[in-house]
């Protein structure tokens, strides 16, 4: 089963990623696959999701689930699990599913592995979680034999989202138990925050790393990017330092990226850094250390001094347009 993540309806990426893994999966066991989506006006919503071959989408459509709340919306997950019986569920690791998960798997009785990067399935029916531990040094392989549901979250652009079918298969079910929904939390208001743009969605990115030597050169890499229609990403360094914000960082406690294009400067690839970005399409390096373990992951490595590289590279795309 996947919970389905939205706001007002409108599902997040991550949930159609976990739809396509969690097909990929069903394939093992023969299980079917469920997706459990509540809210509020979310018919269409729903139907929507069976472009994406889901056997049946469990839709909890009240007013009071039309916002997140902890409490109602563990209940119905509650609920869903003890009605329906999954023996896996995939989360997205959103910021709602970060706090819905562990409360579920706590209030299950189970286990729950965060930010797995890897999902594998055998025929008993046990999940391989695979993730990233101490610090990226280790791949720790978890698995959850003497419980069910195994739960599992994921981060955004980890796993291939399917292609959308043009007709839809499955079914919804629509449920709903009243007395479930009491929340002693009550949402006084709720304020929009202006638009952002985030790194995870950008095409093309310009990494910065320790290579860059002092603030203002970030407007070298920043140039580049703009020239190249990207964004401008960097590693912690960069943020422990006060350079850049933390929204801007890639890794495993920054932000996983897949763009088409990303650019690395000066950066020298920890396994912290490429567990973020390593499922880009294409990846290009530039460090002076030709032993850099980023050139392990790029497929272009360009072993110079970034100082002497951006610019002519700079100078050549401005020629071109």
């Amino acid at each position: 089963a996947v919970y389905v993540d939205h706001v007002d309806g409108k599902v997040h990426p991550v949930t159609l990623e976990l739809l396509g893994k969690a097909r990929e999966l069903s394939k093992v066991t023969g299980h079917p696959v469920y997706a459990l989506f509540m809210g509020n006006g979310i018919e269409a919503a729903a139907h929507e999701l069976l472009h994406y071959n889901v056997d049946k989408v469990f839709v909890y459509d009240v007013p009071e689930l039309a916002r997140f709340q902890i409490e109602p919306y563990t209940a119905v997950f509650e609920n869903f699990i003890q009605t329906v019986k999954p023996s896996s569920i995939l989360v997205g690791a959103t910021t709602v599913g970060r706090q819905l998960a562990p409360r579920v798997a706590a209030r299950m009785k189970t286990g729950l592995t965060a930010d797995c990067t890897i999902l594998e399935m055998d025929e008993n029916t046990d999940l391989s979680q695979i993730r990233p531990a101490f610090g990226g040094n280790i791949m720790a392989h978890i698995k959850t034999p003497n419980h069910r549901p195994q739960m599992a979250t994921v981060r955004y652009k980890i796993m291939n989202a399917p292609e959308r079918a043009e007709k839809e298969s499955g079914e919804i079910v629509c449920t709903i138990e009243k007395e479930k929904l009491l929340s002693h939390v009550r949402v006084l208001d709720i304020v929009e925050k202006p638009k952002e743009t985030f790194i995870e969605n950008a095409d093309v990115l310009v990494v910065a790393g320790r290579g860059v030597k002092k603030p203002e050169d970030l407007k070298m890499l920043k140039k580049l990017a703009d020239l190249l229609g990207g964004q401008l990403a960097c590693t912690r360094p960069m943020v422990e330092a006060g350079w850049l914000d933390a929204k801007c960082q890639i890794g495993l406690s920054g932000r996983t990226v897949r763009p088409k294009l990303i650019i690395t400067c000066g950066v020298s690839g920890a396994v912290q850094f490429t567990a973020g970005m390593n499922h880009a399409e294409t990846i290009v390096a530039i460090n002076k250390d030709p032993k850099a373990p980023i050139f392990k992951t790029a497929h272009y490595c360009l072993t110079g001094d970034l100082y002497e590289i951006l610019p002519r590279l700079i100078e050549k795309i401005e020629m071109g347009r």
